[in-house]
């Protein structure tokens, strides 16, 4: 392994720096390492990355570098991989950074850190393939949908492995890819890791009172006792898109964002100007629900809306009010899915509360390449434990389930 000095100096090489960039053997595509994703045309970027997934749109990761939310400063040094042909056509992409920390990524590593620099290791800086502050499962190895595309991934995944071996770091870190991704990766000898988090599925229902109906009744008459609750504080609620949205609205909601950020974690990953940008770039697949008392904002839940689902992102509040988070980021999230015909509501990391109110445990996934074989080989480890425990809680969690078995009473 490179020296600390060594690995300092190749992971600040620029773009097109033989040691990170160049013809790779894949017969004769050249891998290209980016250190802004301005360097990379948007229609070039988003014809790889395809219009279900917001998150990893041109706009959306353009919005976080050029806002100071993901940058060198902050700890989040892109290096973002583009395939090409000779001629310059770009056939791939990938979401890549190089990190000094751990923070922001929602899959937690910061035991292995702690465990190979005790043992005399440097673990810092490594690679992180994933969508900054994002934990939102979609595709990591963007490539054109059609009969090249597997081998596209394939050249994309080999070439994170191979910058990770060039430039001496302990580590590639691929977060919340697809389950088809996932699979690709085992089979390329990446060390694989589950989590969980709560979706709501859309099983065809015509109104929430649809839904509210194939739930068990002590499930169903909680949802209406909360819902009620929120309705009687008199709370102005809407859920707005596109031109609604203002910079006002920004404004109240990055004082929401700031208030709660800072009492979960310290510091709020997102600057002020991240939200002007997204915005501006992306009004259609934002849905801001804003909260007012007597005319004054007084909270909001952030969701982006993709091809076939709704994905809650952030949410801030400067008033407490009972129930109000439920009724905002989960309720009303559930009335949107429905009345736009979408499939499914993931409504962020963590939360087994969310079990009650008709989110169901689902996995999701990371896979990760670890160079030295001592480190590798205790992860891989702790993750054949884990891996284990991860599976008894869903399927714990699921026996637990809020929906109505037959011979529950309407």
């Amino acid at each position: 392994m490179a020296t600390g000095e060594e690995t300092e100096n190749k992971a600040e090489a620029g773009e097109d720096d033989p040691a990170l960039a160049g013809t790779q053997d894949e017969g004769s595509v050249e891998a290209h390492v980016l250190s802004s994703i301005t360097q990379v045309q948007a229609a070039d970027w988003d014809r790889c990355a395809g219009r279900d997934n917001p998150f990893v749109r041109h706009a959306f990761l353009s919005a976080l570098e050029e806002s100071g939310s993901s940058t060198v400063e902050t700890g989040w040094h892109p290096r973002h991989i583009v395939l090409k042909t000779p001629q310059g056509a770009v056939l791939g992409a990938v979401p890549m950074y190089l990190k000094n920390h751990s923070y922001g990524e929602y899959v937690f590593d910061h035991g292995w850190a702690d465990a190979f620099e005790r043992a005399g290791g440097r673990y810092y800086p490594k690679l992180q393939v994933s969508v900054p502050f994002t934990p939102v499962t979609g595709p990591r190895l963007l490539a054109p949908p059609g009969p090249g595309a597997e081998a596209v991934r394939t050249a994309l995944l080999s070439t994170c492995v191979g910058i990770c071996d060039q430039i001496g770091v302990s580590s590639v870190h691929i977060t919340f890819p697809s389950e088809d991704e996932f699979d690709l990766m085992g089979e390329a000898g990446l060390l694989q890791r589950t989590g969980i988090q709560f979706h709501w599925l859309n099983e065809g229902y015509r109104d929430f009172d649809d839904f509210l109906a194939s739930l068990a009744s002590r499930k169903r008459k909680q949802i209406r006792k909360e819902r009620q609750a929120v309705a009687e504080t008199g709370l102005a609620i809407a859920a707005l898109s596109g031109s609604e949205i203002e910079e006002r609205h920004w404004d109240a909601f990055f004082a929401f964002y700031q208030a709660t950020g800072s009492r979960k974690w310290g510091v709020p990953y997102l600057t002020r100007e991240f939200f002007s940008l997204l915005g501006e770039r992306m009004a259609d697949a934002v849905v801001l629900v804003m909260v007012e008392r007597e005319g004054r904002p007084i909270a909001g839940a952030l969701n982006l809306a993709g091809s076939d689902t709704l994905y809650g992102r952030n949410w801030g509040a400067i008033e407490d009010h009972r129930f109000l988070h439920f009724e905002a980021c989960y309720y009303r999230a559930i009335d949107y899915a429905i009345v736009h015909g979408l499939r499914r509501v993931e409504a962020g990391a963590q939360g087994p509360h969310k079990l009650a109110r008709g989110y169901l445990p689902v996995p999701t996934y990371s896979a990760h390449w670890v160079a030295n074989e001592s480190l590798r080989d205790a992860v891989a480890h702790y993750l054949e434990h884990e891996t284990r425990e991860i599976d008894r809680e869903i399927a714990v969690l699921e026996r637990h389930g809020p929906f109505r078995q037959s011979d529950d009473a309407a």
